[in-house]
Protein backbone atom coordinates (compact mmCIF):
# COMPACT_ATOMS: atom_id res chain seq x y z
CA UNK A 1 0.00 0.00 0.00
CA UNK A 2 2.68 2.32 0.43
CA UNK A 3 4.20 1.61 -2.27
CA UNK A 4 1.22 2.70 -4.63
CA UNK A 5 1.11 5.89 -2.63
CA UNK A 6 4.48 6.81 -3.14
CA UNK A 7 3.49 6.11 -7.26
CA UNK A 8 0.20 7.99 -6.81
CA UNK A 9 2.40 11.08 -5.29
CA UNK A 10 5.05 10.41 -7.97
CA UNK A 11 1.97 10.43 -11.11
CA UNK A 12 0.79 13.74 -9.56
CA UNK A 13 4.01 15.72 -9.99
CA UNK A 14 4.72 14.18 -13.28
CA UNK A 15 1.62 15.42 -14.22
CA UNK A 16 2.01 19.07 -12.57
CA UNK A 17 5.27 18.87 -14.15
CA UNK A 18 3.76 18.54 -17.60
CA UNK A 19 1.12 21.11 -16.86
CA UNK A 20 4.02 23.40 -16.50
CA UNK A 21 5.89 22.67 -19.31
CA UNK A 22 2.79 22.83 -21.45
CA UNK A 23 1.98 26.13 -20.02
CA UNK A 24 5.48 27.29 -20.76
CA UNK A 25 5.02 26.08 -23.84
CA UNK A 26 1.68 28.19 -24.92
CA UNK A 27 3.13 31.37 -23.52
CA UNK A 28 6.20 30.71 -25.71
CA UNK A 29 4.16 30.29 -28.46
CA UNK A 30 1.91 33.17 -27.73
CA UNK A 31 4.83 35.67 -27.82
CA UNK A 32 5.87 34.12 -31.19
CA UNK A 33 2.29 34.64 -32.49
CA UNK A 34 2.60 38.35 -31.04
CA UNK A 35 5.62 38.57 -33.09
CA UNK A 36 4.50 37.25 -36.42
CA UNK A 37 1.15 39.89 -36.08
CA UNK A 38 3.80 42.63 -35.62
CA UNK A 39 5.19 41.21 -38.80
CA UNK A 40 2.08 40.54 -40.29
CA UNK A 41 1.37 44.88 -39.47
CA UNK A 42 4.20 45.99 -41.50
CA UNK A 43 3.71 43.74 -44.61
CA UNK A 44 2.44 45.19 -47.54
CA UNK A 45 -1.14 45.34 -48.02
CA UNK A 46 -1.01 42.23 -50.29
CA UNK A 47 0.56 39.27 -47.84
CA UNK A 48 -1.22 41.18 -45.02
CA UNK A 49 -4.64 39.58 -45.53
CA UNK A 50 -3.13 35.97 -45.55
CA UNK A 51 -0.98 37.01 -42.45
CA UNK A 52 -4.12 37.50 -40.63
CA UNK A 53 -5.62 34.46 -41.37
CA UNK A 54 -2.30 32.34 -40.67
CA UNK A 55 -2.51 34.79 -37.84
CA UNK A 56 -6.01 33.73 -36.52
CA UNK A 57 -5.98 29.87 -37.76
CA UNK A 58 -2.83 29.93 -35.17
CA UNK A 59 -5.07 31.69 -32.46
CA UNK A 60 -7.76 29.02 -32.63
CA UNK A 61 -4.77 25.99 -32.96
CA UNK A 62 -3.42 27.90 -29.32
CA UNK A 63 -7.39 28.38 -27.97
CA UNK A 64 -7.66 24.61 -28.89
CA UNK A 65 -4.66 23.91 -26.88
CA UNK A 66 -5.54 25.81 -23.97
CA UNK A 67 -9.12 23.77 -23.61
CA UNK A 68 -6.93 20.53 -23.87
CA UNK A 69 -4.63 22.01 -21.37
CA UNK A 70 -7.43 23.04 -19.42
CA UNK A 71 -8.96 19.55 -19.41
CA UNK A 72 -5.88 18.15 -18.52
CA UNK A 73 -5.70 20.32 -14.70
CA UNK A 74 -9.28 19.16 -14.66
CA UNK A 75 -8.57 15.34 -14.80
CA UNK A 76 -7.76 12.89 -11.57
CA UNK A 77 -4.33 11.69 -11.53
CA UNK A 78 -5.50 8.11 -12.99
CA UNK A 79 -6.84 9.99 -16.08
CA UNK A 80 -4.34 12.19 -16.94
CA UNK A 81 -2.28 9.72 -18.75
CA UNK A 82 -5.30 8.94 -20.78
CA UNK A 83 -5.37 12.95 -22.44
CA UNK A 84 -1.69 13.14 -22.66
CA UNK A 85 -1.35 11.44 -25.72
CA UNK A 86 -4.08 13.46 -27.66
CA UNK A 87 -2.88 16.99 -25.89
CA UNK A 88 0.59 16.17 -26.98
CA UNK A 89 -0.90 15.79 -30.55
CA UNK A 90 -2.61 19.09 -30.16
CA UNK A 91 0.42 19.90 -28.66
CA UNK A 92 2.59 19.35 -32.16
CA UNK A 93 0.16 20.27 -34.64
CA UNK A 94 0.24 23.94 -33.27
CA UNK A 95 4.48 23.86 -32.72
CA UNK A 96 4.49 22.81 -36.55
CA UNK A 97 1.64 25.41 -37.68
CA UNK A 98 4.04 28.28 -35.76
CA UNK A 99 6.91 27.10 -36.96
CA UNK A 100 5.57 26.72 -40.90
CA UNK A 101 4.04 30.22 -40.36
CA UNK A 102 7.51 31.76 -39.30
CA UNK A 103 8.88 30.43 -42.22
CA UNK A 104 6.16 31.95 -44.47
CA UNK A 105 6.55 35.30 -42.41
CA UNK A 106 9.97 36.24 -43.22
Amino acid sequence: ATFQRQEGMCSVSEKKAHEEKLQAQLDEWDAEIEKLKAKADKAEASAKLKYYEDIEDLREQQQQAQAKLQELRRAGEDAWKDLKAGIDSAWDSLGSAIRTASSRFK
